[in-house]
């Protein structure tokens, strides 16, 4: 585990307590020597996983679509930012680059990029963990939500099972490195 994608909100949120959990995820990461991979801005909960990467000597990429460079303040510390031409190149790039994925709290992108890579993994297009950091409960809804979708049919048990949820980042990275 080298490399860990990271989907969260361009915004803090309205608790405190996300910023924290993105700065604990990012000490997590510093302490297992994993580098970030995440959407390229320097604002809300990403500009504070990457910074806290960064400021501890961690190696960070972003990746950010050219629409969105000036609209999401493009971090421009990085160790690397790559502008993409798209959305769908951003995501496919992050994924490729990453040995898993891990979502902090954030909005309808957040979940987005998180089910495009449970999609594909159920797919069989990739084996790598994907998880959720669920901060104060901020997942509770979407998991009891996805257990209704697999109790209705929709959503295979295997799909939802391979989601590691826990509310601590470093036993969520144990968990990854375990795999």
């Amino acid at each position: 585990m080298k490399k860990i994608c990271v989907y969260c909100g361009s915004s803090d949120g309205a608790r405190p307590e996300y910023a924290k959990a993105a700065e604990a995820l990012g000490c997590a990461m510093l302490e297992k020597n994993i580098d970030l991979v995440y959407g390229g801005a320097s604002v809300g909960l990403m500009g504070t996983v990457a910074d806290t990467v960064l400021n501890g000597g961690g190696k960070v990429t972003g990746i950010i679509p050219k629409h969105l460079v000036n609209r999401e303040i493009s971090h421009q510390g990085l160790t690397e930012l790559v502008v993409v031409d798209s959305m769908h190149e951003r995501k496919s790039m992050m994924a490729d680059l990453s040995d898993g994925f891990i979502a902090l709290p954030g909005g309808i992108g957040t979940m987005e990029e998180l089910f495009e890579v449970m999609t594909w993994s159920q797919l069989g297009f990739h084996k790598k963990p994907y998880g959720l950091l669920n901060v104060v409960g901020y997942y509770d809804h979407l998991n009891a939500f996805m257990q209704y979708g697999v109790n209705q049919g929709f959503i295979r048990s295997a799909t939802h099972g391979k989601l590691i949820i826990k509310e601590d980042p470093g036993d969520l990275l144990d968990l990854f490195v375990a795999g």
